[in-house]
């Protein structure tokens, strides 16, 4: 079985696993338990960075930043620190549009010498009192690694060139290659001036935010190729050992894969899309069972998209990073649906869909990781005052980054509503299980091929699919711990993502 075929086979549960291994259609015994066969062969490793999240100033659009800094204290709010090691994101990114007029030198230094921004696409003036040692610091705090979007010529498109003020905001290959000079090299003088004497240690950069998104105005193919050598040469010779990704969507990554071969390490694609109605423009209140059905399956929008970048990759089998990905539904204050538990087992659906894929697919994420008011983030952080708290993407995000194994395993079950993964790190086993079901409950049993299991935990949410998550204080999708006894069955419930723990007495050979 092709291994294209093996994920379609495995995206509803699957009936038979790669392997061969045959899995009954029920068991007849009056308990009617579905067994799980897990395969513990390992297939390819899981990337960490999985689970990357996205932070980017968004002025006065949702004030990702600076309402997550105590300018009178000067630091990080301790809430969201509180918050992003729950979610323990594996990597988090710096920029995104904001790369495309962003001059890191103006976020450096005393603070008294900082130099505002305009800032072009979300509007409002950042401070810019938050700059690159303070966004290595937050990733220290966090226990996450650090990436940097640099800025790429403003992407070659001019409505970001110059503010309305006549400010340049175009950065060339030589002023991204002095900021890697300013985080990697031991002797780099500004930063120690900065009263940095080791270096800030950024190891992941990305060349281009979204250079193949509005063709008529930023770079064509050809030239976004061409600058992206001249960015990776001036980079590298700074830093030989940084890893690299370059912009390939829109059939430009076979061009970049052609001209700069080795120099570059992965290639990035973004994935925003709107499911469809009846989520749109808050309507999925009027018919919940109708918005479920729609939620459940919108992996398969992004299953096709992960699909399409697989196929331009295949002769080459380069990495991929999908540095940007999230649902995006009108809606006031954008996408109030994202807040609902339906949500919530939505985007484990698109997880599993990233395990799956993770033989290639390398870096990715399903949110925008902080701020105010819009429903894509990760994290909401009330303001004036209040306790950041964790929406459902994130939710999901972190019982699957605190479950998972380094490697990933093949899984079958007879049940359609079950979607499964599996990994597994030495002798301890990993499920991610998804009970697409709005009211049917799924007993389950777990059996490990040539292996025996003396311990089984469930971490378990579960909620009724309309119950929306408006503040800390009223949150109720909390993580359930349960055991599981030997030979006994787990009841999946309804509308629940569950993280599966199971201990083997013996280590498999891989």
């Amino acid at each position: 079985m092709k291994r294209r075929e093996f994920v379609k086979c495995t995206a509803l549960g699957g009936l038979t696993l790669a392997t061969g291994i045959q899995v009954a259609a029920k068991n007849s015994a009056a308990t009617d338990v579905f067994p799980i066969r897990i395969d513990p062969k390992p297939q390819f490793g899981l990337s960490p960075w999985l689970y990357m999240q996205f932070m980017e100033p968004l002025g006065v659009t949702d004030s990702s930043v600076e309402a997550s800094w105590d300018h009178s204290r000067q630091c990080w709010k301790p809430g969201l620190i509180e918050a992003t090691k729950e979610l323990a994101p594996g990597m988090v990114r710096w920029g995104g549009l904001l790369s495309a007029y962003y001059r890191w030198k103006e976020a450096v230094g005393p603070r008294n010498r900082r130099i505002p921004m305009y800032n072009i696409c979300w509007g409002g003036i950042e401070t810019n009192q938050i700059g690159t040692a303070e966004f290595v610091d937050f990733c220290k705090l966090v226990g996450a690694d650090p990436l940097v979007c640099v800025n790429f010529e403003s992407e070659g498109d001019p409505s970001f060139l110059k503010t309305p003020m006549g400010d340049d905001r175009c950065g060339n290959a030589q002023e991204a290659a002095e900021w890697v000079d300013y985080c990697n090299n031991p002797d780099n003088r500004l930063r120690k001036e900065h009263g940095f004497p080791d270096p800030l240690r950024i190891e992941v950069w990305q060349i281009g935010n979204e250079t193949s998104y509005s063709r008529n105005r930023r770079f064509d193919r050809d030239t976004a190729v061409r600058k992206t050598v001249e960015f990776a040469d001036a980079m590298r010779k700074v830093d030989p050992t940084i890893k690299l990704i370059a912009w390939g969507e829109n059939d430009r990554s076979k061009a970049m894969i052609d001209s700069l071969g080795d120099k570059i390490d992965y290639i990035a694609f973004h994935h925003m899309f709107d499911p469809g109605p009846p989520v749109r423009d808050n309507d999925y209140r009027k018919d919940p069972a109708q918005t479920w059905e729609v939620m459940i399956n919108a992996f398969k929008i992004h299953q096709k998209k992960i699909e399409q970048m697989r196929d331009e990759m295949a002769p080459y089998k380069k990495p991929l990073a999908m540095t940007e990905c999230h649902l995006a539904v009108p809606g006031r204050n954008r996408c109030e649906v994202l807040s609902s538990w339906a949500a919530g087992c939505c985007y484990a659906r698109m997880a599993n869909v990233h395990e799956r894929n993770g033989d290639l697919l390398k870096i990715a994420t399903l949110a925008d990781f902080c701020g105010t008011r819009w429903q894509v983030n990760a994290v909401m952080i009330p303001v004036p005052s209040g306790r950041p708290y964790l929406m459902p993407v994130a939710k999901v995000m972190a019982l699957y980054r605190k479950y998972s194994g380094k490697e990933y395993i093949q899984t079958a079950s007879a049940s359609d509503v079950l979607d499964i993964t599996g990994s597994r790190t030495d002798n301890v086993f990993y499920l991610h299980i998804v009970n697409t079901s709005r009211s049917q409950a799924i007993p389950v049993g777990f059996q490990i091929d040539g292996m025996k299991i003396v311990s089984a935990k469930v971490f378990e949410i579960s909620e009724d699919p309309e119950y929306e998550i408006i503040s800390a204080e009223s949150d109720r999708l909390q993580t359930k711990e349960k055991s599981v006894t030997e030979n006994s069955s787990y009841i999946v419930p309804p509308a629940s993502v569950s993280a599966v723990q199971l201990i083997t007495a013996d280590v498999l050979s891989s």
